[in-house]
């Protein structure tokens, strides 16, 4: 990829996706589920961009969404509103309301209280809601704290006990038609053992359903396959679904996988121009005109992105990669082996496409970055560079 050209073309900050990857991970997946019943939930949460999701739904995908804004975005993109998923603790009432009157495939519920609305909103309107219930299996990810989610320790989910509660109820509502099971035990796992302890689990709740009388037909094991940033190992996708496959036995069910990471993250860069470089006694920074604001992963979560210097291969010793923010916690990178840097020259952020521009902000009143596609040998523009103008425009209006 020409990221001299496309810095040249697009200015800096800049995100670019290359969308023949993303097409060759989503078809991976798909294909380790071949023999059975199953469905790809694309996580919007990864990246939103609306020509990522535009290409996902073209290839046949499903969106597994966790706010409104994400279900319109589906919607937008081309997704068949048979094939979104509503997730998420804190549903709002007018958001559940909107995604009832969408029609959409279902709603993940996250507790008894959120299914009791959920049943009055349908009555209301007249609706009967199709309905999943996320599970906590109790089962450790093995993961960063902040990205686990399977933990009674965790906010999200119900435990067996209460979910069983749950669907019965559920199947005695005239409002309520409970259709699906689902689990996700955290983000970024690089061991499939969890996962499929976790399927084992929630799979012996669903035989328990089925033997009164609740038919489940979709069993949503989340997302969560890991990437490789530095030196993870690969998953095997053969082997994630054929333990999961394996904890199904004969259960008549559409496997339903949400991956987000796993499609777009090692499809993204990052790039970003050095300022200039700076000494503190024997401490080198590298100064770039990309932020925490624009990537907040290294900030957020310690998490490291490979970094390369565009033309540039002989270490100048270890250096921290650091922006404009007024942070001390404003870095892409800490303690890198990287080449002499001088004012102009590219350092390229890898595996940014997933919770990268999602996650990027205005602080310090800095405009985000422009979003790129590259595909078949092409480049195009998928989101423009915002201005000063596009920042201020809710609040100008009102001094």
């Amino acid at each position: 990829m020409n990221f001299k050209a496309l810095a040249q073309k697009y200015k800096t900050p800049l995100y670019v996706y290359d969308f023949d990857h993303i097409k060759s991970r989503y078809n991976e997946l798909k294909d380790a589920f071949h023999a059975r019943k199953s469905l790809i939930c694309y996580a919007v949460k990864a990246n939103s961009n609306l020509s990522v999701l535009k290409l996902l739904a073209e290839l046949g995908a499903g969106f597994d969404c966790v706010s409104i804004g994400e279900v319109r975005r589906a919607i937008m993109a081309g997704a068949k509103k048979y094939q979104i998923i509503f997730s998420g603790v804190g549903k709002s009432d007018d958001e559940l309301k909107e995604a009832l009157e969408n029609e959409i495939l279902m709603i993940n519920l996250e507790s008894e209280a959120e299914m009791y609305r959920l049943e009055s909103i349908a009555k209301e309107l007249n609706l009967k809601a199709r309905i999943s219930i996320r599970i906590n299996p109790d089962v450790d990810a093995k993961t960063h704290p902040y990205i686990s989610t399977g933990l009674n320790e965790n906010k999200f989910g119900v435990d067996i006990t209460t979910g069983k509660k749950m669907y019965i109820y559920a199947k005695n509502s005239p409002h309520i038609e409970p259709i699906g099971v689902h689990f996700h035990i955290g983000s970024q796992l690089t061991n499939i053992e969890p996962i499929i302890e976790a399927a084992g689990i929630v799979s012996e709740l669903v035989r328990e359903l089925k033997a009164l009388d609740i038919d489940i037909k979709f069993f949503d094991v989340g997302g969560g396959v890991g990437i490789v940033y530095q030196n993870e190992n690969n998953v095997s996708l053969y082997d994630y679904a054929q333990g999961i496959l394996g904890q199904l036995s004969a259960q008549d069910l559409t496997i339903v996988c949400e991956p987000g990471r796993f499609i777009v993250g090692n499809a993204g860069y990052f790039v970003t121009s050095v300022l200039y470089e700076k000494f503190n006694k024997q401490k080198r920074f590298i100064v770039v005109d990309g932020a925490m604001n624009d990537l907040i992963r290294p900030s957020l979560y310690g998490a490291y992105h490979d970094v390369n210097v565009v033309g540039k291969n002989t270490s100048a010793g270890l250096c921290d990669v650091v922006g404009p923010i007024c942070e001390s916690g404003d870095f892409l990178a800490k303690n890198l082996n990287l080449p002499a840097c001088e004012s102009g020259d590219l350092l390229v952020v890898k595996s940014a496409g997933a919770y990268g521009f999602t996650m990027s902000s205005n602080y310090n009143s800095r405009a985000r970055a422009a979003e790129v596609a590259v595909q078949d040998g092409e480049d195009r523009l998928i989101r423009r560079r915002e201005s000063f103008e596009d920042i201020v425009a809710l609040e100008k209006d009102l001094m």
